[in-house]
Formats: structure tokens, C-alpha cells, sequence
């Protein structure tokens, strides 16, 4: 909450999250939140349920679960009935917000209240019954979110981010308002992700505007980063090999307006990176490697790197493009074998990471 408090005191009468025109100012955000929290608090249950697609709903719940001081919970909406309401069971007693369909498919499930989305945001909007502004918990060891996580194998795990692990990654990596008023970021990946939790709490603090696209789709994507003038965008590697096409099939124009764009959640083929260098020509490249246990983002590619490996005869680095970059300031990384020994350069072994936004703790088995 200290992240959208300053957020709100400085730029207020910002537009923090939809259109230019109509959207959520940073004050409002603020207020629709303390709505939400007082609302959290009333319902029975002791945690705040998501099962929607990103939506302006997604930044009211996240801020309103951190001022009732309850752990916000965003499930896979993607997953099977049966497999969504054992989650859901898991999460129980809690408040949940989804949309007609989301609430529909966890109605079934004991000790949890579903909420429609628009209703929820008709009554934040309201905002008869509120929490005073200093009414928020200021433990940093008080559980944020909730994230399951099941890597490839085995039942879902619940990975546990505290405020100080989330609010650490921030203040490690974002400059409070160091974005421009006429910044705008566009948020594609699901709420469910880590991407999608650290994307509005960065854009947050920088003073970000937030577009939200429900459903993926290349030429829709497009389309709102030019009409909405989207200026940041954070992409998984299939998404950005669907634009690339999309835009081969318009013709090839590059795409001028977007300042920055982060990928990261999975392998990058090498000629989709190097053709989105080509679209997007004036475009800063990033590739951002993190973890849910380590709240989003521990190494970075930067854009120097991408461009020197756009233009480079140098096999070595053009191969850098295969790289996740350096460790962000603050965070140690080994390479290690089995036994924990520490490897030598240019040897395969497992990635050992340790500091402040770093959790690896999980609520059924403690840490890891």
C-alpha cells in the first residue's frame, strides 16, 4: 500500500489505469482500493480470490487485499473446472472477483464468496463504506500474494510473497515517478502470472498509465499499443512471435511508438528476436529472467546488448541474444553442481539465487 499512497500523493490527478480519456486516476485508484478493502473486510474469509482476465478490477483487488491485510490470490482461470475449484478449496474462506464465468465455476465451492466484476467495481466506485487512510498494516513479514506454482510435475504449490519481498524488487528496480505523463504501459499476461503482479506495482510507482488486454491477440495488441499510445509492453516469447507475424503480414512496417519492451517466462528463439529488432527499430530490448519465489525479475539483457547483437559480425556477440544478462543490483548468483559446490564458467548446473525480493517459501511445505 505505501507503493500506491505515494503513487497517489504525488500524482493524483494522473491517469493510472484505462484509457486516456475516462480512465482511473491515481487518486481514485486510491479510493476505489480503500473501498475494496473495507468490503474485503466485511465478507467472510481472510483472503481476496481473483479468477478474471486482466482488467481495471485486477489493480483495485491487489491494493484492496493489501489494505484489509489479507493475501491476494489470483487463480489460473485457464485450468479445468475441477482443478480451478481445488485451488479455490485451498484458498477457502475468501472472497472472490471474476467475471460472469469465473464466479459461475467457483459458486460450487464451499467458503468462497464470488463476486461478479462489475459488480464489485460498481460498488468500489460507490465507495458508501471506506477505510481510513492509515488503516493498513505495516508489518513487512504480512503475506502479500499467493501465486501457485507447479513448475512441470506435481500438484500446485503456493508460493508465498511478503510485502517486503514485492516492495524489495521495486524499490530495487523502479525510479518512483520516473515515468513521463504521456508514458503508457499495456498488460497482456495473465494476473495469475508473477509478470502480471509486478507489471501494475511497477507501473504503479513510476507513475505508469495502465492498458489492460484481456484476451491476447496479436492484431489487438497492435492495434491498442497505436491507438492508446502505449509506450511499454511486457511479452512472453510466443506472444512476441505472434506480433512479429502479425506484422510481416501487414506488410512489415515497423512499429515506432513503443519506447520499451521486456520478454522473458521462457526461451526467446533467436530469429524472433532478431526480426522484432528489425519491427520495432527505435524499441529498448530487455530480457528479464525471475521466478514467482523471487518476485518477478533477478537478471537483465538490456537494450545495449540487444542492439550490439543486432549489428555485430561477432559470433560471440551475436550469441549474447541467448543470454539473460547480469544479475540486478542486490541480488548474488551462483552456478552450483549437485552438491552445492560452486562451478567454473561455461559449465552446466543449477541456478542458485539469494536476496531480498527472493522468497522460496511455500505455505504447505515452509522454505525451500
Amino acid at each position: 500500500m505505501m507503493l500506491l499512497e505515494m503513487a497517489a500523493s504525488a500524482l493524483g490527478d494522473r491517469v493510472a489505469v484505462g484509457p486516456r480519456e475516462g480512465g482511473l486516476t491515481y487518486q481514485q485508484l486510491f479510493e476505489r482500493s480503500s473501498a475494496a478493502a473495507a468490503r474485503f473486510r466485511a465478507a467472510p474469509g481472510d483472503r481476496v480470490v481473483l479468477c478474471d482476465e486482466s482488467s481495471p478490477a485486477v489493480p483495485v483487488a491487489l491494493f484492496g487485499s493489501a489494505w484489509a491485510g489479507m493475501p491476494y490470490v489470483p487463480l489460473n482461470y485457464r485450468l479445468p473446472d475441477a482443478d480451478l475449484q481445488s485451488l479455490a478449496e485451498r484458498s477457502a474462506p475468501a472472497v472472490a472477483i471474476g467475471d460472469e464465468a469465473g464466479t459461475a465455476r467457483l459458486h460450487p465451492v464451499d467458503g468462497i464468496d464470488p463476486v461478479e466484476r462489475e459488480t464489485f467495481l460498481s460498488a468500489v466506485a460507490a465507495g458508501d463504506e471506506t477505510l481510513d487512510a492509515n488503516d493498513w498494516s505495516m508489518e513487512p513479514d504480512d503475506i502479500a500474494v499467493l501465486l501457485f506454482t507447479s513448475g512441470t510435475t506435481g500438484a500446485p504449490k503456493s508460493a508465498v510473497l511478503r510485502h517486503r519481498h514485492l516492495v524489495s524488487y521495486i524499490l530495487g528496480s523502479v525510479e518512483f515517478m520516473g515515468a513521463g505523463e504521456d508514458e503508457a504501459t499495456i498488460v497482456s499476461v495473465p494476473p495469475y502470472h508473477i509478470a502480471g503482479v509486478s507489471a501494475i506495482l511497477s507501473s504503479v510507482y513510476a507513475g505508469r498509465r495502465i492498458v489492460t488486454l484481456p484476451h491476447f491477440d496479436p492484431d489487438h495488441w497492435i492495434d491498442l499499443v497505436e491507438q492508446e499510445g502505449v509506450t511499454h509492453a511486457m511479452v512472453v516469447p510466443t506472444m512476441l512471435s505472434r506480433i512479429v507475424e502479425a506484422l510481416d503480414r501487414r506488410g512489415g512496417e515497423p512499429l515506432l511508438g513503443l519506447r520499451a519492451l521486456s520478454y522473458g517466462g521462457g526461451k526467446m528463439p533467436l530469429p524472433v528476436i532478431r526480426r522484432a529488432l528489425d519491427l520495432f527499430p527505435i524499441t529498448s530490448f530487455v530480457n528479464a529472467y525471475g521466478l514467482t519465489e523471487t518476485s518477478s525479475t533477478i537478471s537483465l539483457l538490456g537494450p545495449d546488448d540487444h542492439r550490439l547483437a543486432q549489428y555485430s559480425d561477432d559470433p560471440a556477440e551475436q550469441q549474447r541474444l541467448a543470454s539473460v544478462g547480469q544479475p540486478l543490483p542486490g541480488i548474488e548468483v551462483s552456478i552450483r553442481d549437485d552438491e552445492g559446490n560452486e562451478l567454473p564458467p561455461g559449465t552446466v548446473g543449477e541456478v542458485f539465487v539469494r536476496g531480498e525480493q527472493v522468497s522460496g517459501e511455500y505455505l504447505e511445505k515452509g522454505s525451500q
